[in-house]
This record gives C-alpha cells, structure tokens and sequence, in this order.
C-alpha cells in the first residue's frame, strides 16, 4: 500500500512525517531504502526540535549520503519564485494535492529495461560458466611414406576460435608406419571435435596426408 505525506515544507506536512517516523530508524524497513531518499529531497531543511521523529530520521539519512559524496560542500541556496494562488490551482492537475506517493506503478520501458538487465546479465553468467576440455587425437597417415612433417603442419594448420593445438610425438604403429598424436585444448561452447575432424582434418587440403583421425582421450577441465 502506498505512504503517503502532504506537503514537507509545511507544518502538518513534517507533522505527519513526524507521527510515521514515531519508532522507525527509516521510511521503508530496517535500512536505507529509496524511500528516505526521495523524502528526503521532499524536505528542504532539518525539521526543528517541535518534530523530533523526523529530525532525528533526517540526521541519519544525511549521514548515510555524506559517506556517498564525500568531497567539501560550499554550501548553497536555491530560491523559487512562486506562481500566483489561482494561476497554481489551475496549473495543478485535478488531486494533485503536493502528496509524495512512494510507490509508483512500473511503466512499460522501466519493464523493458529490467527484461533487457536481466537478459544481459544472464548472457554473461552463461559465458563465464562456458568450459574447456582437454583432447588428445591420434592422426594416421596413408603409408609409410606419408611425410609426417607436412602432416603435422597440416593439422596445425587449422585455426578457430577456442582452438588450441598443444604438443605432439610421433608414435610407432608398425612396418614402418607412424601415427601422430597431439594435444588440443577447446572452448566446449566453440568448439565441436567431430566438426573439427570431418571438416576440417579429414577433408582438402589436410586430406593429401591425413587418413583418418581418433579421438583417444577427451576430458573436462
């Protein structure tokens, strides 16, 4: 339900503020909220020892926004020219009564903007949450006479973002052949090993040397 306070700059205004803040520290709960923010702009100076709630309510709240602006104030005034009494009634909107409402309804763009925050903010988690695998792969080449320098330039060859070859040997398989076995890291989310091998490895150019690649071990960092 809202709170409600007329006029601050009047007597009955700070009055009834007076009377809320009877056993409350703030406006709105146990802390500072937004709330004892925009009462506090409503009130243009501490309210006298005649409204001891309020002025001890005010004390705190300036308190809490001298830790937020610490720099020296000069100090300041600002002076406003009135309207004349009826002009100001025929400006005033019907019920308008200068009441401070602490609790006005969301409009649609604050929605959109909190849908948009929220969006933004789950995109992030999600790509921070994004993991890493560690891989090893065998790399067989046609015959014995395949040559293994060029194949390993070959497979190293290819590049993509979360991509990263590390090191390799050549291991015996037999009658002279030799596999190549090499490490890669990958971004899970970036990455696809069967993608890797069947567009990339296994097809032209890498192809001239490649014969087939296995996966022989596949772990999460």
């Amino acid at each position: 339900m809202a709170i409600t306070f007329s006029d601050l700059r009047t007597e009955s205004g700070l009055k009834s503020l007076d009377e809320f803040l009877s056993g409350k520290t703030y406006i709105s709960g146990d802390r500072l909220t937004k709330d004892d923010v925009k009462v506090y702009a409503a009130v243009p100076e501490k309210p006298g020892g005649s409204f001891p709630n309020a002025s001890k309510w005010y004390e705190c709240v300036s308190s809490h926004l001298a830790e937020s602006f610490p720099g020296k104030a000069a100090g300041v005034r600002v002076g406003a020219k009135c309207a004349p009494v009826e002009e100001a009634k025929e400006a005033a909107p019907a019920g308008d009564d200068d009441d401070l409402d602490l609790f006005g309804e969301e409009t649609e763009e604050d929605q959109k903007a909190a849908e948009e925050r929220e969006a933004a903010k789950k995109a992030s988690t999600k790509k921070k949450e994004s993991g890493k695998s560690s891989v090893l792969l065998d790399v067989k080449p046609w015959d014995d006479e395949t040559d293994m320098k060029k194949l390993e330039e070959a497979v190293r060859s290819v590049e993509m973002p979360g991509l990263f070859w590390g090191a390799s040997k050549l291991v015996p398989v037999g009658y002279g052949i030799k596999k190549l076995q090499i490490m890669m890291t990958i971004v899970d989310d970036l990455v696809s090993v069967d993608t890797l091998i069947e567009e990339h490895l296994q097809a032209e150019p890498a192809n001239e040397y490649i014969q087939s690649c296995d996966i022989v071990a596949f772990n999460k960092i």
